[in-house]
């Protein structure tokens, strides 16, 4: 997940033409790239296919395909059947140490200061993952990284060696994770990276969710810890925020505290590696919050 605290995505450069190419040699589909993503999103550009229909090109550095095939696109596949709107997979290929994806360009731009019918529809799509992989112990259970570093993010030493605070909030998160399962179990479809950001809206309607690299299985009300902060980024419309603790207040302590903790070491570790010293107190002070 590569976040901010001021535009909760953060941008990384994408060789997309190279990519292209090896799809091309890799799979006999030429793809014509039309130019990165905008908002942030990670490691994408758009292409256009010989009939003229467009797509998102991805890249995954690290994975591995058939990694992604029992996770993420698993995942995917029993949302679109269940009518959820995520992407489809186009094509998948291996090119060398990365993963590389063309998924289906969804209609609609994402939300950027959510009100409460956003909040609405995005506590409806959460209610809709209920249950959806109950019975796909096949698919991964969702790795807290509580104790042990996560690939790339929810990294510890970071914390450790950044200062008093972040060292206590490790030292927190670690005892906690200590006492419990270092998977957060259940049947439900968790997206692991569900900010409004990730919501795309068109004329007060949800056209789709997107970027769900790190989806696996557990229990869904992980995301709206993750969606708690995501509001955290910028000043939301009044009451929004008052309106999901509310709601957060509801859920059962094991759950809210681990995945609370799981998103406070996330950010703060990503906002010690990414962004400027005033940004990792401004994560700081959120994940101290419930822990």
């Amino acid at each position: 997940m590569t976040t901010s605290p001021r535009g909760w995505k953060r941008t990384e450069r994408l060789d997309a033409h190279r990519l292209a190419e090896a799809l091309c040699t890799g799979t006999g589909v030429r793809l014509t790239v039309e130019g990165p993503c905008p908002g942030g999103e990670v490691g994408a550009a758009y292409v256009r296919w010989p009939d003229g229909h467009r797509s998102v090109l991805k890249s995954r550095p690290g994975a591995r395909i058939e990694d992604l095939r029992a996770g993420p696109l698993a995942v995917c596949e029993v949302l679109r059947r269940h009518g959820y709107p995520c992407p489809s997979t186009e094509l998948a290929l291996q090119v060398g140490g990365a993963a590389v994806l063309v998924q289906e360009l969804l209609p609609g731009a994402p939300v950027t200061r959510p009100d409460h019918a956003d909040l609405d529809r995005a506590l409806a799509l959460n209610e809709a993952q209920a249950g959806l992989l109950a019975d796909r112990a096949d698919v991964p259970e969702m790795n807290l990284y509580l104790v042990d570093d996560g690939p790339g993010y929810c990294l510890h030493e970071p914390l450790r060696r950044h200062g008093r605070r972040s060292g206590d909030l490790e030292r927190r998160i670690a005892s906690l994770g200590a006492a419990h399962p270092p998977r957060l179990s259940g049947g439900d479809v968790v997206h692991h990276d569900f900010h409004h950001g990730n919501l795309l809206r068109t004329d007060g309607a949800v056209t789709g969710v997107i970027d769900w690299d790190g989806a696996c299985r557990g229990d869904r009300r992980f995301d709206l810890v993750t969606l708690r902060f995501g509001l955290h980024a910028d000043e939301q419309a009044p009451g929004v925020v008052d309106r999901l603790d509310a709601i957060l207040d509801g859920m059962p302590d094991d759950v809210l505290r681990l995945s609370w903790a799981h998103m406070g070491l996330r950010m703060v570790d990503w906002a010690i590696r990414h962004f400027a010293p005033g940004d990792v107190d401004h994560w700081i002070d959120l994940a101290e919050q419930r822990l």
